[in-house]
């Protein structure tokens, strides 16, 4: 009896360790897919230069982030190319032209906001995204000088 119980004890433990074993792998797989967005870093710090940030305050971005409305509403009229550079990651498990490949929002579609740039920053970190992190917090720091007067004054010239 007691070497059924241990054979069982095992089994169990064996389809416990492969459980875990397949989480991490799915979850490392997924790290790996979500990259930065270039073109959305680039176009984050084009906005912040020419002065279209809001320097709102950690917290605020669960009422300035843009609803699902409003995001289909930008796709919309304005398609998934002008929607992925509101976005610092790129989940590459996904179609282009979806939603669910665009990570880590950071404006409101007229301007880039520090609350969101806050919120990118804590997820890609606590998730493990090195290099959203580290392009969050240079927009941060862009902000800040900018609020500072240490970047140019606004273009007159905004599309």
């Amino acid at each position: 009896m007691q070497a059924v119980i241990r054979s069982n004890a095992f089994v169990h433990s064996i389809a416990i360790a492969v459980s875990i074993f397949s989480i991490c792998t799915v979850a490392a797989q997924s790290r790996r897919s979500i990259q930065l967005n270039e073109d959305g870093l680039a176009f984050a710090a084009k906005l912040i230069k020419e002065r279209h940030f809001i320097a709102d305050h950690k917290g605020a971005w669960t009422g300035h982030r843009p609803s699902a409305d409003e995001e289909n509403e930008f796709i919309r009229l304005h398609g998934f190319a002008a929607y992925a550079k509101w976005h610092l990651g790129i989940d590459n498990q996904f179609p282009e032209r979806t939603k669910r490949r665009y990570k880590f929002p950071y404006g409101d579609f007229k301007d880039a906001h520090r609350c969101g740039l806050l919120a990118v920053k804590t997820r890609a970190h606590q998730y493990g995204y090195a290099e959203i992190e580290n392009a969050a917090t240079e927009l941060e720091r862009l902000v800040e000088q900018s609020k500072s007067g240490a970047l140019a004054p606004r273009s007159t010239t905004w599309p």
